[in-house]
């Protein structure tokens, strides 16, 4: 690497003020861009909204040469990419969705235009062509964010970051790498070090997690659906998070018909739908997203000002992460949390459903064998369509159980469950040029590869999209014989085909074992449920206690102490009522009352009024201030409706 010397960088405050038009850093991001600078490994955990892409982009550009950005999602990527070219600094993203053409021209543009950045998924980062053009980067920073993405003990685990440390042997070993996070417990800071091979006098940068603007608060709700319309009626915009796809739909349907135009959000969608939802949801088109955990990373919309979610989150990191979408223009915003009896009960359950028994996991294994009907010994690399509803209907297997006993033969290394669609086939060649002489093939199988090398570029470097219209076009084979033929130059290791689908897949990793070959590790099994347990606790923890200040209990978890009470969120809102004088008590609900029905055009039903006053104060007291202000004459109550005297609604 380079290294450029302090005296010849252009100052950090000036890049700042240069692109950004700032004049000042936020908190803590001057001592992690400094120890990027100073060549150190550096981890740094800013909560969301706290500006953790400036700790990365200002030392990029003071350091030079190109930064190489990893990240998760193509949405994060895709916004920070544009924003950055808008400043007028060269940033290029590489991801599912590009053809083969356009990652060749892109990575070209980065060798050759002297870009300063360049994002890419984990997954990318092992392909022959990006390991090809590397040797001609000039990588001075290497980024990893989200990283408790690479933590066994992080609560969005996902392998394909534990191999990102691969690529710190390909580069020069004075780059350094700077891993970034919202959340992280003490655990899952140590895992990232390791997992990321940070070097002796690594720094380690924590924020901390209180967000001044925000108010934490847990409404006890039986009736979930009347709490939520009673929140949103009174909040310019929001996002409802929920646990499945269904409830997505359902609940927008639901508050749309009820008069709160909303729309829905979830993985299943197709890029385009989700690009559409997100940028209508931006510009503000309607008010209410629903979505799953699947919306939030990269959602940079500044007046949210409330966050709910219908069902308990499984761990205090993803409640943090999501809550903190709400009040990022720094005015006051809301994170609500619903609860009623069932909720922890229905958690808890969750997490026995997420680790069925070793030995039925065995039985799944065995099950998918016979439903494809594939050998011992054979299968290796092979992908097969699966429809879940179809295989458990077969074999008489229970939906859930099936699915998550799919995910640990995925953890254990076994298959590769892919649970999402993918609309692009795509080939690469695995056999080098000189090996294909000596393959023997049919001469269907010699026709379809002459043809795929005839019409196709890149092959040997990249996986490179085709079309099966287009290969039976110009092979005269019908669309079976053109599927059939790739499937077993896959088999013969000539190529890797990986077909189109609608529906979810399966792919072997090994050739097929007998099912008491099946080995699932301590680290696969007990160490990950005793790791969500853990958690989950945690969060029943913060629903069920109602003495001790919602905020507290969040630092706390997150090793961050502080000795003084939020006095916002629904606890200490409740012990300041409780210790205040009867009268006192009593003037500040008729003061609300007053101030409710100024802003709603002085006029509400009187069942809405109580909704809205009923976190605060007893059903029973409120009844009474409303009879006693109507005959005071202070409101007027006609017909279920109540106002303020000397208006329309008189």
């Amino acid at each position: 690497m380079k290294w450029i010397p302090q005296a010849t960088r252009m100052p950090i405050k000036e890049i700042l003020k240069q692109y950004w038009g700032y004049d000042s850093f936020r908190p803590l991001q001057e001592e992690i861009i400094s120890s990027v600078l100073e060549g150190h490994d550096t981890l740094g955990m800013l909560p969301t909204g706290g500006g953790k892409s400036l700790t990365f982009q200002v030392p990029a550009i003071a350091l030079g040469g190109l930064c190489i950005v990893v990240t998760p999602l193509i949405a994060l990527m895709k916004d920070q990419k544009d924003h950055l070219v808008e400043r007028g600094i060269k940033a290029a993203a590489i991801h599912v969705g590009m053809s083969h053409d356009d990652i060749v021209d892109t990575y070209d543009r980065v060798l050759a235009d002297d870009y300063r950045f360049l994002y890419l998924s984990p997954e990318r980062l092992e392909t022959p062509l990006f390991l090809a053009k590397l040797r001609f980067m000039d990588v001075r920073l290497l980024v990893v964010d989200e990283a408790h993405c690479i933590s066994q003990w992080g609560y969005d685990f996902r392998p394909p970051y534990r191999r990102i440390a691969a690529l710190r042997d390909k580069i020069p070993a004075s780059v350094p790498c700077m891993a970034l996070t919202a959340t992280a417990t003490e655990n899952t800071i140590r895992d990232i070090q390791e997992k990321l091979a940070f070097r002796p006098g690594a720094r380690v940068f924590k924020a901390s997690f209180v967000r001044p603007n925000l108010t934490y608060e847990v409404c006890r709700a039986e009736d979930k659906i009347s709490m939520l319309l009673n929140l949103l009626r009174e909040t310019e915009c929001a996002i409802v998070y929920v646990r499945s796809r269904q409830q997505t739909r359902e609940y927008a349907k639901m508050l749309t018909e009820m008069g709160v135009p909303a729309n829905f959000y979830h993985a299943g969608l197709s890029p385009t739908d989700k690009q559409a939802r997100q940028d209508a949801w931006m510009k503000g088109d309607y008010p209410v997203m629903v979505a799953t955990n699947a919306f939030g990373m990269g959602i940079d919309k500044p007046n949210v000002r409330r966050v709910i979610h219908i069902d308990l989150p499984p761990s205090p990191e993803e409640y943090y992460q999501e809550a903190g979408r709400a009040g990022r223009d720094g005015q006051p915003a809301t994170a609500t949390l619903l609860a009623n009896r069932t909720d922890v009960m229905r958690l808890r359950k969750h997490l026995d459903l997420e680790f069925p028994e070793r030995d039925f996991c065995r039985l799944v294994y065995q099950k998918l064998s016979s439903y494809w009907q594939i050998a011992i010994g054979a299968g290796d690399q092979c992908l097969f369509q699966f429809e879940l509803e179809k295989f458990c209907t077969a074999f008489r297997l229970p939906f859930s159980d099936v699915h998550y006993a799919l995910k640990i033969l995925d953890q254990a290394g076994y298959i590769s469950y892919m649970e999402e669609p993918d609309r692009h086939s795509r080939v690469m060649m695995v056999a080098s040029r000189s090996a294909l002489y000596h393959i023997s093939l049919t001469q269907e199988e010699t026709l379809v590869l002459r043809t795929i090398l005839r019409r196709y570029t890149g092959l040997f470097a990249d996986y490179v999209f085709i079309r099966e219209t287009d290969l039976m076009f110009w092979t005269r084979l019908t669309r079976k014989q053109v599927y059939d033929t790739l499937l077993k130059l896959t088999r013969k290791r000539v190529l890797h085909y990986v077909p189109a689908r609608e529906v979810p897949a399966i792919v072997y990793r090994t050739p097929r074992l007998d099912e008491s070959e099946i080995r699932i590790d301590h680290t696969v099994y007990e160490d990950r449920r005793e790791s969500k347990s853990k958690r989950i606790e945690a969060m029943v923890h913060y629903v069920e206690t109602d003495d001790t200040c919602r905020l507290q209990m969040l630092l706390e978890y997150f090793g961050e102490h502080t000795p003084r009470p939020c006095g916002s969120c629904d606890v200490c809102r409740n012990e300041a009522m409780c210790q205040e004088g009867t009268a006192d008590r009593r003037e500040r609900m008729e003061s609300y009352i007053k101030a409710l029905l100024a802003r709603h055009a002085e006029a509400l039903p009187v069942a809405r009024l109580v909704s809205l006053l009923r976190t605060q104060w007893d059903t029973d007291e409120i009844a009474d201030a409303i009879r006693q202000m109507t005959d005071d004459g202070e409101l007027l109550l006609r017909d279920g409706v109540l106002a303020l005297p000397g208006t329309d609604s008189e």
